[in-house]
């Protein structure tokens, strides 16, 4: 394959001392053989590979850039949830009760109603839903709703009864069981580990609704010009509730030969053990699907309120968050991690509140100590930073493995939970590059839309979803175009130790390519939310539009 006639967005860095114009604007043609980059020049240097069998295609002006890494999705989880129930832009809950009505209405009794995304911060009065706002509409299905954060959840009265949860439940540690204040009764909002309470009993997909979902998320990622992700493979969704599940399904449909999309599988810490014993760990990994990494959680969300604060949340001044179990006892995480570190997997830990990030980075700093940079643990999320942790963050060369979309979608009121001066420090994109840190941007689909040209538009404006920023929610943390594009492709290769493979335009890496509908350098900013994916390459191969 020949691309011809286009603006070539490299992403690789320019020589010392060379005096030419940026690569964007002198590359216009790529060759491809073998599902490998060949070639990148200008029309004239790559129309001699033209042959007689070569399929040319006319870019016609627009721009193409390395295929999109995510470095944190939830893959089938977000293909599960394009077919389900989707809360996200339900702005109050007159909307989230018609919408959970219309779905009950297209479900068979009894069955279970999934999905969610709802974010009760976007209504009038910001009240965490009830059971008894959906009992009436859903008498016949167990329900289990999650907020968008995934920190949290709405099961309706039903499924608590057949969790066996009531007012006389303990809270299990690290997670809640929201309660009505002047009754003691469970509201039926569960936070963080309260969730396992009623997702342990949810059934299983079957093996086909699982590849129908896995066959959606292809699409999707697709269609948004994104051609590997880092998937924190939970396996709640997969035929059999695990991890191995969704792991064995990837490498079924990688058999058949309709996997577009590479993995990057990261898997629960507690689990790390049992991959090493039944051999995936140890599996030769191929193009497409590789085990590498592990995760473990230190805290919850802002969102939930449960992300842990070093001082108490402004609008909950008895509150400081919720760290997990494992950090109530810090030896048992080190222990963990120095284990992992030695069998040479990769460190992802979700860190959100400021306590939370300063805690991580001590433990990195004790079990990696200098040679933290080399092992490239990653910190997930990283949210909100104590000032003073940008420059350790920076020494110690961690990744921080971040979601521009998040602050779009949080910036609306994450100053009433924070304040300002803390606020301030918030997914601060500017200050992780200004202080040496490796960024890797991603979307926590389907926590967030996995659209990539979204977390771009939300890194170079800063704008927020209710527009009520114009100039930027703190625009001293916006980032330019190329250094958002760069966390977008090769700061997700170098996540994964794949910076030899990917993440850049270069003879000899793979030829996973997305074409814009725009020039992304020659649009005003605030038009990237509107350009879209027109083609997608993997491996060479046109994946999106299919014919």
């Amino acid at each position: 394959m020949v691309l011809l006639g286009g603006k070539i967005w490299t992403g690789e860095p320019m020589a010392v001392g060379v005096s030419r114009p940026p690569l964007a604007e002198c590359a216009q043609a790529v060759a491809i053989a073998s599902g490998r980059i060949l070639a990148v020049g200008t029309e004239a240097e790559i129309r001699p590979y033209v042959a007689k069998n070569t399929q040319v295609i006319d870019l016609a002006g627009r721009l193409a850039v390395p295929g999109f890494i995510d470095s944190h999705v939830h893959f089938l989880e977000g293909g599960f949830q394009l077919g389900e129930v989707n809360l996200k832009d339900a702005d109050n809950e007159a909307e989230f009760i018609t919408r959970i009505a219309a779905k009950a209405a297209q479900l068979p009794s009894g069955r279970w109603m999934l999905g969610g995304n709802w974010d009760e911060s976007s209504w009038p009065g910001q009240k965490l839903p009830s059971r008894w706002m959906i009992d009436p509409i859903t008498p016949h299905h167990p329900v289990f709703l999650r907020r968008s954060d995934g920190h949290a959840a709405l099961a309706n009265s039903l499924a608590l009864k057949m969790a066996g949860i009531s007012q006389d439940t303990f809270d299990p540690a690290g997670g809640a069981i929201v309660r009505d204040p002047c009754r003691g009764e469970p509201t039926g909002a569960l936070k963080d580990n309260a969730q396992e309470l009623v997702s342990r009993i949810i059934p299983p997909p079957s093996l086909a609704e699982a590849i129908a979902a896995l066959q959606a998320g292809l699409a999707e990622a697709a269609r948004v010009g994104v051609t590997s992700v880092h998937n924190m493979n939970l396996g709640s969704r997969s035929p059999d509730g695990t991890f191995l599940g969704a792991f064995n399904l990837l490498s079924r449909t990688r058999a058949a030969g309709w996997l577009t999309c590479r993995f990057y599988e990261i898997v629960p810490i507690l689990e790390w053990r049992r991959l090493l014993s039944d051999g995936t760990a140890c599996a030769e990994p191929d193009d497409f699907i590789q085990y590498g990494a592990v995760k473990a959680f230190a805290d919850g969300s802002l969102g939930s309120r449960t992300a842990w604060m070093d001082e108490p949340y402004a609008d909950d001044p008895s509150n400081t968050g919720l760290p997990t179990p494992i950090m109530d006892d810090p030896r048992k995480l080190e222990s963990l991690c120095r284990g992992v570190e030695r069998d040479g997997l990769q460190l992802a830990v979700h860190a959100i509140g400021t306590r939370a990030c300063h805690e991580i980075l001590s433990l990195y700093e004790a079990i990696g100590g200098p040679s933290v940079r080399a092992r490239r643990f990653r910190i997930e999320h990283a949210q909100h930073l104590r000032p003073e942790d940008f420059a350790r963050f920076g020494r110690l060369g961690a990744i921080a493995s971040m979601q521009p979309y998040h602050a779009m979608d949080d910036g609306r009121w994450a100053e009433k939970r924070l304040g300002a001066a803390r606020a301030r420090w918030s997914y601060a994109w500017r200050s992780m590059l200004d202080s040496g840190v490796p960024l890797a941007f991603g979307s926590d689909w389907p926590v967030a839309p996995l659209n990539p040209l979204l977390g771009l538009y939300a890194a170079v404006t800063r704008a927020t979803l209710d527009a009520s920023q114009p100039n930027g929610w703190f625009p001293e943390e916006r980032i330019t175009l190329d250094e958002a594009l760069r966390a977008y492709t090769a700061g997700g290769a170098f996540a994964a130790f794949h910076e030899r493979e990917k993440g850049t335009i270069a003879p000899g890496k793979l030829a996973d390519i997305a074409v814009l509908s725009d020039d992304l350098f020659s649009i005003p900013p605030e038009k990237i939310k509107d350009a879209c994916a027109v083609m997608t390459l993997v491996g060479g191969k046109m994946i999106y539009p299919t014919k």
